[in-house]
């Protein structure tokens, strides 16, 4: 084997299974096809959930560092949700993907992996060991498992002939990055009588200190194939038409055209490949939900792989990657689809549209709903389906970020994730006999106001009452964290 996991693509998401890997013990190749990394920001904003589990990995703080990242409002579909804000211990931010890349590589290049660039992909091969991938230059490298993380376009889903149902693309819409004046430099979305609409949010400040604009835009006539390059003049005609001659564009940065393309692959799973990020879904960029949905993906599938290399995973840990962010693509599909409904993308003004958007955007006035809506976009609304622990409140959702008072002084849940093994909250010191079972790979503190068991990737994956006595607890550890140590040492 020339490495245990062959990550196929740099972009954020191959990127964190690749420092997740690292910090299983497992090792990583990472290929990409593109000789440097992109120069386009892409997707714009990190969500709250993606933000704890950067901070579960002490890499929040460095990336905040990387520049002036604002924190904004969410919107579903244009529709601001200003009680939504200070929710979170992390609101949303706006750090573009291409900052998210440049420090995930930088990051990974301090602990000795370097993306192998000029890598194209021609051919893949896999048996009962292991997977092989061959390049256009003759090259060929070995693995044990491979994680696709190539995009939208997957050559390795093309080559796996998996299926990727769903709508293709019946529009297209222009994305791009500016300056303006004439307009707030805040959240702002507007259209005329005509169906034309510009969307707008802060991105932070260019390297001069001056405020750049992640712009959205569209409307009847205005959609063009994406390979058609976009003027200046387009730009201009577009905000024209909502903003009169009051704005002006002071410069474009970066545009593309988009579509409203929703796919998602059938089986995250093939053997010994798994399809991560825009691999395995694609859909409207809005909320920079196809960004953070691959990053989480990532953080679900790293631990598992390093699990499976050390010989440590239990039956069906890797398909319960699978199980678990299949369901949470879909529904952010669903999700993306309702926004593009309320925003009216393709500028038919057609009254039913008009008269669902004036209903939601009364609906949305309510706190029990915009909080709904916060849930759902940032992340942190995720609960994953878990097997054995059937009642139990907190199993499966984002453990919290407790203040822990230990011995060795104050510490947060999130602090103490940064080893990337599992933790055991012991609130009554009475679980130490089962924990030392699996002390090599999890973590007991005593501490917190309830007993949990928390998986590597910040999810519990089983919590008892304040008074528990540890039912079911040996079960999870074995679903989660595999054999004992015991048990391996002795061959049971």
């Amino acid at each position: 084997m020339d490495t245990d996991v062959l990550i196929v693509g740099a972009g954020p998401t191959g990127l964190t299974v690749a420092h997740e890997l690292r910090l299983a013990g497992a090792s990583a190749v990472v290929v990409d096809r593109l000789s440097r990394g992109s120069e386009l920001s892409k997707a714009g904003g990190v969500q709250s959930r993606t933000q704890e589990a950067f901070d579960q990995r002490g890499l929040l703080e460095p990336l905040l560092a990387t520049g002036n990242h604002p924190a904004g409002l969410a919107h579903f579909g244009g529709i601001h949700l200003p009680l939504t804000k200070d929710r979170h211990r992390f609101p949303w931010r706006s750090i573009p993907q291409v900052v998210v890349e440049g420090f995930l590589e930088k990051t990974l290049a301090g602990q000795g992996i370097h993306v192998r660039r000029d890598h194209e992909l021609t051919g893949l091969e896999q048996d009962a060991d292991g997977v092989t991938a061959f390049f256009a230059d003759g090259t060929a490298i070995r693995a044990r498992y491979l994680v696709a993380a190539d995009g939208g376009r997957s050559t390795v889903r093309s080559l796996l002939r998996a299926e990727f149902p769903g709508q293709a693309g019946t529009s297209t819409v222009i994305a791009a990055d500016l300056r303006l004046s004439g307009v707030e430099q805040t959240m702002t979305h507007r259209w005329n009588d005509e169906g034309d609409w510009v969307h707008l949010f802060p991105l932070g400040t260019d390297p001069a200190g001056r405020p750049m604009l992640r712009l959205a835009m569209g409307g009847p006539g205005r959609a063009r194939p994406r390979e058609v390059p976009i003027t200046e003049d387009e730009i201009r005609d577009g905000l024209r038409a909502v903003f009169g001659l009051g704005v002006r564009l002071l410069e474009l940065r970066y545009a593309r055209r988009i579509t409203n393309a929703a796919r998602q692959a059938a089986q995250y799973r093939h053997g010994r490949v798994f399809l991560a990020g825009d691999a395995a879904h694609v859909h409207l960029p809005l909320g920079a939900q196809g960004m953070n949905t691959g990053i989480q993906d990532a953080l679900n599938l790293g631990w598992k792989l390093g699990a499976a290399v050390r010989g440590q995973a239990a039956d069906g840990l890797l398909d319960s990657y699978h199980a678990e962010r299949h369901a949470v693509g879909a529904a952010v599909l669903r999700n993306v689809q309702a926004q593009s409904l309320l925003m009216d993308w393709e500028g038919t003004r057609a009254p039913e549209v008009t008269a669902t958007r004036e209903l939601f955007t009364a609906l949305a006035k309510l706190p029990e709903v915009q909080h709904q809506l916060d849930d759902l976009l940032s992340g942190m609304g995720i609960r994953y389906t878990l097997p054995g622990v059937e009642g139990q409140p907190l199993a499966g959702l984002p453990a919290p970020d407790l203040d822990l008072v230990l011995d060795r002084g104050p510490a947060r849940v999130n602090e103490l994730l940064r080893s990337g093994r599992g933790l055991l909250l012991d609130p009554a010191d009475a679980l130490g006999k089962v924990a030392d079972l699996w002390s090599d790979r999890v973590d007991r503190v005593v501490g917190g106001t309830e007993p949990m068991l928390v998986r590597p990737d910040g999810y519990v994956g089983w919590a008892g009452g304040v008074d528990s006595t540890g039912d079911g607890l040996e079960a999870a550890f074995g679903r989660w964290f595999g054999e004992p140590l015991l048990a391996i040492l002795s061959g049971r």
